[in-house]
């Protein structure tokens, strides 16, 4: 399989011009990922800041993304981070793939830096940068709805809020409102390019070469959904993100900073808190049946969480009064900016010591609107309030305080005060300035926080979190529980056994874990090159590796086999490793607190990333994907 068609818009904001890169000669890049590595690599040089003009910046559906099928709504964004310095790469679901397909385009390059607040237009086939200063210090819903005022209901809109103009380090992208690019500051890249926005328009389909075929294994995943357990969770209300019912083992997930590793003494919602906050459950993502990105927020009239909720449509007087958190003031979040990831209850709830549902979706709403990662907001803020609680951080945010929670994003997202300034930077640079004491409360890899999933009772979540060459993701590979012999999901296990990840006890920590762990983030890595949706995917979801040979086979129209599925995803691995180096990135190395502080309660008890057991599993790790051992 070639997998070399790609024709990049290469956009430069500085001169206005547009041209067309033809890469349809290369090999193995699918127009994703893959290819904006490769244009980073070539176009700029190394040690490059990532607010320098000269950075690039790859948005692209690809190939496949945007195609009307299942796992086929995802977009990538990808530049290099102003939090790690590699490669950031995050993933929008929902439907700005789509759109970027309808307007002509499968991927955009951008360089430069416009003169003043822009955005780009993308309509039948051309792109045509457009002024935009009258967007400044808009939220992201807020700009969605001014651009869909000038380009008509059905444009598609990429947008930034007042972090990324501000350049906070960890400040995302939000697609169509509600579907965030969140992780590793891509948002902040667009401020520094003057960028507010990308404006797709247009409503030509993605090319199919086998409809029949696609459509065969459409029909297959709707009917799957009653019969996966983890699809089927998705699908229903609350959803998956929706955290409801069932109580949490300690240790599973991050309380107060993870410096509570054992009974948590927070709650987890129950099903039925959610109802009257559902704001769109169902056809988010073109295509697929799953809805995995609901859209949650406190209804209008919620009290209690410090935040001003407007009413349904987010309309709340002029432009000028709408615009998110000037000094702090100004309108809460608009409720359309609330789709809620499976991250946002662990990190803006139990790891800053809440357990409020309002609270949690409203920061979660709050943080959308103004473009912020809320897992880097999350673990910031909980840096701050754990240096707070031990004297390091005087007049700091306290855990549990959630009245103060709105305007502290607030804050964060427009460098309000000393405070906001500091934690606009992230954990990691915080820590540095506020001295040597600190730096053991940052739960930061290679400078990007930590998903709340805690690694020390899941040994192959800590080694993805560690060696991931962009940074710790949560969905870089499947949880270790999964395929725990007693415990996990025992359909998956021959899907996982193709590629090698055969079940093992979840706190077995050896050589074999390493080496499990490494095949497992090839293969969601391939899912990623091709912007596939993992969470549709093997080895735990309904598209097995044989659907997903088949579909990208029918989308195509050449054969795709899962040995080119695993080629991609080591080629991608090893461009954003070799990235990594050349621009000197952080160690593949986790918090002390996860080799030092085990978990003391619960089934889990006593499980820690014993030092030696991990730097053997780490070892087989970089042998498993040809890797050197780090210096």
């Amino acid at each position: 399989m070639s997998g070399g068609s790609g024709v990049p818009f290469i956009v430069d904001l500085t001169s206005g011009n547009v041209e067309k890169e033809y890469r349809s000669a290369e090999k193995g890049h699918f127009g994703g990922s893959i290819l904006g590595l490769r244009l980073m690599a070539e176009r700029t040089p190394a040690g490059l800041d990532p607010y320098d003009p000269r950075a690039l910046l790859y948005v692209a559906a690809g190939m496949l993304g945007g195609t009307a099928a299942p796992g086929l709504a995802k977009a990538v964004f990808l530049a290099k981070s102003p939090l790690t310095g590699v490669a950031g790469e995050a993933h929008a679901l929902g439907p700005f793939a789509t759109g970027l397909r309808g307007a002509g385009a499968k991927a955009l390059a951008i360089v430069g830096r416009a003169s003043r607040l822009s955005y780009l237009l993308v309509r039948d086939g051309e792109v045509t940068c457009h002024p935009a200063e009258e967007l400044r210090g808009l939220g992201t819903a807020a700009t969605t709805d001014a651009l869909r005022a000038r380009h008509g209901e059905a444009a598609h809109v990429a947008a930034i809020g007042p972090a990324g103009e501000n350049l906070v380090r960890y400040a995302s992208v939000v697609t169509d409102r509600a579907f965030a690019a969140g992780r590793y500051g891509l948002g902040a890249v667009f401020g520094a390019k003057n960028l507010k926005a990308i404006v797709c328009v247009g409503a030509l389909p993605a090319e199919v070469a086998d409809p029949g075929a696609v459509a065969g294994l459409a029909a297959y995943y709707r009917d799957a959904l009653a019969t996966n357990p983890l699809a089927a969770l998705q699908a229903g209300l609350p959803g998956f993100a929706g955290w409801a019912d069932d109580p949490l083992d300690p240790g599973y997930a991050s309380v107060r900073n993870f410096s509570v590793p054992g009974a948590p003494g927070l709650r987890v919602p129950e099903a039925r808190d959610y109802d009257g906050r559902a704001v769109a459950t169902t056809g988010t993502c073109p295509g697929c049946p799953n809805d995995c990105i609901k859209v949650y927020a406190p209804p209008p009239a919620a009290q209690g969480t410090g935040a001003e909720w407007p009413a349904e449509g987010g309309r709340q007087g002029t432009g000028a009064d709408r615009r998110a958190g000037e000094g702090g003031q100004g309108t809460g979040a608009d409720r359309r900016a609330g789709g809620l990831g499976q991250e946002a209850f662990l990190s803006l709830g139990w790891n800053l010591g809440i357990d409020d549902l309002d609270t949690v979706l409203g920061a979660n709403a709050l943080g959308n609107d103004l473009g912020l990662d809320v897992v880097s907001l999350g673990g910031t803020l909980a840096f701050a309030m754990e240096c707070a609680e031990r004297g390091l951080l005087p007049d700091g945010p306290a855990f549990g305080d959630a009245a103060a929670l709105p305007g502290l994003i607030r804050d964060v997202a427009t460098r309000t005060g000393a405070l906001g300034d500091l934690l606009a930077e992230g954990a990691a640079r915080a820590a540095t300035r506020l001295g040597p004491d600190a730096a053991p409360y940052a739960m930061t890899v290679k400078g990007a926080e930590l998903p709340c999933f805690d690694p020390r009772i899941q040994p192959g979540i800590g080694l993805g979190y560690a060696i991931a060459p962009g940074g710790p993701r949560y969905d870089a590979l499947e949880h270790d529980l999964d395929f725990d012999p007693v415990a996990g999901l025992a359909y998956s296990f021959g899907e996982a056994a193709r590629i090698g990840a055969e079940p093992a006890p979840v706190a077995e920590l050896d050589a074999e874990r390493g080496r499990r762990s490494a095949r497992l983030l090839r293969l969601w890595s391939g899912l990623d090159a091709l912007n596939l949706c993992v969470f549709a995917s093997s080895p735990t979801r309904p598209l097995t590796i044989d659907h997903l040979t088949a579909l990208v086979t029918a989308v195509l129209g050449q054969e795709f086999s899962l040995d080119d599925l695993l080629a991609a995803g080591q080629a991608r691995l090893d461009a954003m490793r070799a990235y990594a180096a050349r621009e000197g990135g952080g160690p593949d190395e986790l918090p002390a607190r996860m080799h030092e502080e085990p978990i003391t309660e619960g089934p889990h008890r006593g499980a820690v990333l014993e030092r030696t057991a991990f730097e053997r599993a780490r070892a087989a790790f970089y042998a498993e994907l040809g890797w050197a051992p780090e210096a």
